[in-house]
């Protein structure tokens, strides 16, 4: 199992937060693996064998082998069909607006082919990339790709990004009304400006930011007792801290640091 990431250029670090790449063998199990919400939209490329994703009902269907995924609000479920080899951009909360053909509400939890954003253009992407030799030529040629649909740094709203870092700042421990009065704007442009820029309102995003803290503790081995947990990300009770993380992990705290959620703790380790 291999998992790298790589920064993005200094044009592009306002909106990339990294690009990222997993290689797992054939001979890796073929099972469910759980991917969880982390805030953040990702444009993937799959040059191994296509996934599955699988549906609340239990049935699948194959997932594009190009996409941008868009903001997740509940447990994703997929299993590799094959040999893995992906190559992804990772944005910032805020990060991929500038590049949205579409509403970015649209693609809450689904995978939306490349051709269904970027028409034609798509094709010569997902050509170039798949064909590529080298993870640095496609960092090359994807940001190529970016910078060619970016305006300008302006086309970021700001008060998005300011909310979205100051919440990352914080890993996630402050209300909406906190945030809005901290930026000094009415709640309710807060979260307009939120679902048209980030896909999510402040609060999803607060609870999401909190809970990948919370990941990472459990992950590394960082608590001595699910109170402990609570009281640390600063939930109202053990009880809150449960609710908050069967809603985005659709298991209890004690199931998932049980369970062998190999791909969830993989992306828990980049930070």
């Amino acid at each position: 199992m291999s998992y790298k990431t790589y920064p993005p250029s200094s044009e592009l670090q306002t909106f990339v937060k990294c690009y990222w790449t997993l290689r797992l063998p054939k001979e890796f199990p073929a099972e469910k693996q759980r991917i969880l919400p982390d805030g953040c939209m990702e444009m993937i490329f799959e040059y191994g064998d296509e996934y599955k994703q699988y549906r609340s009902d239990g049935s699948f269907f194959i997932q594009p082998k190009c996409m941008v995924f868009g903001q997740i609000t509940e447990p994703l479920e997929i299993e590799a069909t094959g040999k893995t080899d992906i190559f992804a951009v990772r944005f910032h909360p805020e990060g991929f607006i500038p590049f949205a053909t579409i509403p970015i509400a649209q693609m809450e939890n689904r995978p939306v082919p490349l051709a269904e954003l970027f028409g034609s253009d798509a094709n010569q992407l997902e050509t170039e990339i798949l064909s590529a030799e080298t993870t640095a030529d496609r960092i090359e040629i994807v940001e190529h790709f970016l910078l060619e649909r970016l305006v300008s740094a302006e086309s970021i709203d700001r008060i998005a990004k300011a909310s979205s870092e100051l919440m990352l700042e914080l890993n996630g421990q402050l209300s909406v009304n906190e945030l809005s009065d901290q930026l000094n704007i009415n709640r309710r442009q807060l979260e307009r400006k939120f679902t048209s820029a980030i896909g999510l309102s402040p609060k999803q995003l607060s609870k999401i930011i909190r809970l990948q803290a919370t990941l990472k503790m459990i992950a590394n081995n960082q608590f001595t007792s699910l109170t402990a947990i609570a009281y640390e990300g600063n939930y109202y009770d053990q009880a809150h801290f449960i609710k908050d993380f069967k809603e985005f992990t659709g298991v209890s705290p004690k199931q998932f640091y049980a369970n062998n959620l190999k791909m969830s703790k993989l992306f828990l380790e980049e930070e």
